[in-house]
């Protein structure tokens, strides 16, 4: 028959304790105080759980303060200049963005041959189709706002500056795919045929 000394009792007894310290602590952790939608509360004094908003704040991305710049629309027209200003930084972040949530579908050039779509998803337009290189830069804006077709959209995941970097960076690679000599300026020739050779 198996017989515990003293000592080895003690240290059950102690290790016992301590396993039903962790699991009620545990358990006291896992049921913290809450309250449900529009139920009273006793804490505040007007008893609302729900809080007002603080006096003059304003909700992110609500638009009061420059309604093109985050719905992409001016009246019921898409934009047709870049609401912010155009700089290197906001083509790379335009860039790194559009490789994230973009290429998937799209790839990276905008072709709509990503891997999503090589995968047996319908295939999204090219941006380099007429119709999308004519259409205002809004357009991309909006149509990243709201979804279209099978695009849900993407509102939630990418902030308003970002979709605007996206849809310039959008019209990056569209000039990219159809620019033309006339294009480029005389200094900028010079140099490139200088690095040419």
């Amino acid at each position: 028959m198996f017989r515990l000394n003293r000592r080895a009792a003690k240290d059950c007894g102690v290790i016992l304790a301590g396993m039903l310290l962790l699991v009620s602590c545990q358990q006291q952790m896992a049921d913290q105080p809450r309250y449900q939608p529009l139920q009273r509360s006793t804490f505040f004094g007007d008893e609302r759980s729900a809080r007002p908003r603080i006096p003059g704040t304003v909700a992110q991305e609500d638009p009061q303060g420059n309604p093109p710049l985050v719905t992409g629309l001016s009246g019921n027209a898409p934009v047709s200049d870049l609401p912010i200003p155009l700089t290197q930084a906001l083509m790379q972040r335009g860039q790194e963005r559009f490789d994230i949530f973009c290429a998937p579908c799209h790839d990276r050039v905008g072709t709509g041959n990503g891997m999503i779509a090589q995968r047996g998803y319908r295939h999204p337009p090219s941006y380099h189709i007429p119709r999308l290189r004519e259409a205002p830069i809004g357009h991309f804006f909006e149509v990243m706002t709201h979804g279209f077709g099978q695009m849900p959209s993407y509102a939630d995941q990418v902030p308003v500056q970002d979709r605007w970097a996206i849809a310039a960076y959008i019209r990056a690679l569209q000039l990219s795919e159809h620019a033309a000599l006339g294009d480029v300026s005389q200094a900028e020739r010079a140099r490139l045929q200088e690095q040419k050779k």
